[in-house]
């Protein structure tokens, strides 16, 4: 996120219109009203973990990390922002710790670094690629519920800030779609085999034309790296192939549906 024009606080203030104008968009509309509903279920799971979610914050070193990084984007982004962007970025990371407390791994809370992100640390290795896919993914998964929920606070309300909110947050956990390194695209790559992976590389391709997104683009051309060059599963994991083209298109049109062009 770099110095720009008008800050996130500035932009409270300015006319909604962009939202307006991608409403009108029939198939953006059809596509957002599916995603909706396959959301119901998300959002309801996210408010079951409740109580596990909130349990990161009883961590010294994750509150007062949290603190380090809300200061440093509140001096300059304003607090609304850095106050958002905080409790996405939260959300995303203990999406991390549900997935693997559900498969008996320990996790350590959030630790947060300004200007990089978050992390938590797997107390033990994981050794099967599936599994190790779906811990990977989930924290796109609880990503994309907070973003969907500042989304629909700004349709609501109309204040543009929740739109630069939850469009942030939805860049961001593409971005961790990248398969790359120690992302969590990488992670669910890890259990596609070659031909898995050269079939979500085409449908990132095919949507990524049809909605003239250049996000969903460049993870269809990384991926082609990876499926090309990379060391593929030798079992099929169908379901995360399509855990990934979902996550990747419903974050990639919360971008596109909020009217913020992000940096500006």
């Amino acid at each position: 996120m770099s110095s720009t024009s008008a800050t996130p606080e500035q932009q409270l203030e300015e006319k909604p219109r962009g939202v307006r104008e991608s409403w009108r968009s029939g198939g953006v509309l059809a596509a957002l009203g599916a995603m909706l509903l396959k959301f119901k279920g998300l959002l309801f799971l996210i408010l079951g973990k409740a109580k596990l979610i909130l349990l990161g914050l009883a961590k010294l070193k994750t509150l007062l990390s949290m603190l380090a990084y809300f200061g440093t984007y509140w001096a300059m982004y304003g607090w609304k922002y850095a106050a958002g962007i905080v409790v996405s970025i939260y959300i995303h990371e203990m999406g991390h710790v549900v997935a693997a407390r559900r498969y008996g791994i320990r996790a350590s809370a959030p630790v947060f670094i300004p200007f990089v992100g978050a992390f938590i640390l797997l107390k033990e290795q994981v050794t099967d690629m599936r599994v190790n896919a779906r811990i990977g993914l989930e924290g796109p998964v609880f990503g994309l519920g907070a973003a969907l929920a500042f989304f629909v606070a700004y349709l609501t309300t109309g204040i543009h800030i929740l739109g630069v909110i939850a469009a942030t947050g939805a860049w961001i956990n593409m971005f961790n779609l990248l398969p790359l390194f120690f992302l969590d695209g990488a992670r669910g790559y890890s259990s596609l085999t070659r031909n898995d992976r050269w079939t979500l590389v085409g449908a990132l391709a095919g949507i990524a034309w049809l909605l003239k997104d250049p996000l969903l683009g460049i993870l269809a051309l990384v991926g082609a790296g990876v499926a090309a060059l990379g060391t593929p599963s030798e079992e099929s994991d169908k379901p995360v192939l399509f855990l990934y083209l979902f996550l990747a298109t419903s974050l990639a049109l919360i971008v596109h549906s909020s009217g913020v062009r992000l940096g500006h």
